[in-house]
């Protein structure tokens, strides 16, 4: 071990192992993705900028949500187009570390954004009468800074780990990006302890959250129910629907990834699941809210003039 270990420079990121034919095919898909990435969270966020009817806590807590899948698809998607077209060009051991602590900043960030707009739905519909004093501007920007700032304290934690640890030749990560389990696996010392944290972070992040989403949704199932009029109930569930289908999306691919057994030949099915949690997400939630929300499709009918 001794002659294999080195001061690490750059990483090589192994992506996909596929023929020249279906990289030229994955890197105009990937790339078409991402575009539409790009332009349907970024369309979110000026609709809510510019239309004032929108100017609510619910499409505050939207704005940054499409924020962040941007953030989200920018942190891993360019990196795994250059992989594509230069499979052996490297990523340096800063940018490899950059891009860990970034993706977990942004994924950390969207698991609390997520529980604090079930919170909204919650409010809106169990306790309608007092949801302007308990969501008020100021509740909603320290909800909001919170996720934030939990997002980063929690990364650098994770980070300021893995930094010390000691890499062995030769530097080939098995993914598409910097991952930190990827990453772990180079490492010529115990990982126990980092292995462990990840855990311990990722039942705390997703299990904890997606539990209070569950019991906030059950209230809100029974708050539904016995609203009398069936048009208050079509209103009430359209207003959740969206979120709930972007908490499954999301919650359901991070729980499988990383809370289910790491071990055995679901390492790399897991690395096609994170393509579709870290790419895929971000491009649907966008389409989810515009085709299921009538407020976002009134407000774009009004913006474009059309009736």
């Amino acid at each position: 071990m001794g002659n294999n270990m080195t001061l690490i420079t750059e990483f090589i990121l192994l992506g996909f192992p596929v023929g020249p034919r279906m990289q030229i095919l994955l890197f105009g898909l990937f790339s078409s993705c991402y575009i539409f990435t790009l332009l349907g969270n970024g369309s979110i966020l000026g609709l809510i900028c510019l239309e004032s009817r929108l100017h609510t806590p619910m499409y505050f807590f939207l704005s940054h949500l499409a924020l962040v899948d941007m953030a989200y698809a920018c942190n891993t998607v360019p990196q795994m187009l250059v992989n594509l077209l230069r499979p052996a060009k490297p990523i340096s051991f800063a940018g490899c570390i950059m891009q860990t602590f970034l993706f977990l900043t942004f994924a950390i960030t969207e698991c609390l954004l997520l529980v604090v707009m079930s919170y909204d739905r919650y409010v809106a519909i169990c306790q309608p009468l007092r949801y302007s004093s308990i969501m008020s501007w100021r509740v909603c920007v320290t909800l909001v800074v919170t996720s934030w700032v939990s997002g980063v304290f929690l990364s650098l934690v994770h980070v300021m780990l893995l930094l010390p640890l000691p890499f062995c030749m030769p530097q080939k990560v098995n993914h598409f990006f910097c991952e930190i389990m990827a990453v772990l696996k180079l490492a010529c010392a115990d990982t126990h302890l980092n292995e462990n944290i990840v855990l311990a972070g990722a039942v705390s992040v997703l299990v904890g959250p997606f539990s209070s989403i569950v019991c906030s949704y059950v209230r809100i199932l029974c708050a539904i129910l016995r609203i009398q009029s069936g048009e208050g109930q079509r209103k009430a569930f359209s207003t959740c629907s969206s979120h709930l289908c972007v908490v499954g999306l999301f919650y359901g691919t991070a729980l499988v990834m990383y809370v289910g057994p790491q071990q055995g030949n679901s390492k790399e099915q897991k690395k096609y699941l994170l393509l579709f949690h870290s790419l895929f997400n971000p491009m649907l939630n966008p389409l989810i809210y515009s085709l299921r929300n009538s407020d976002v499709k009134n407000s774009l009918k009004r913006i474009l003039g059309i009736r």
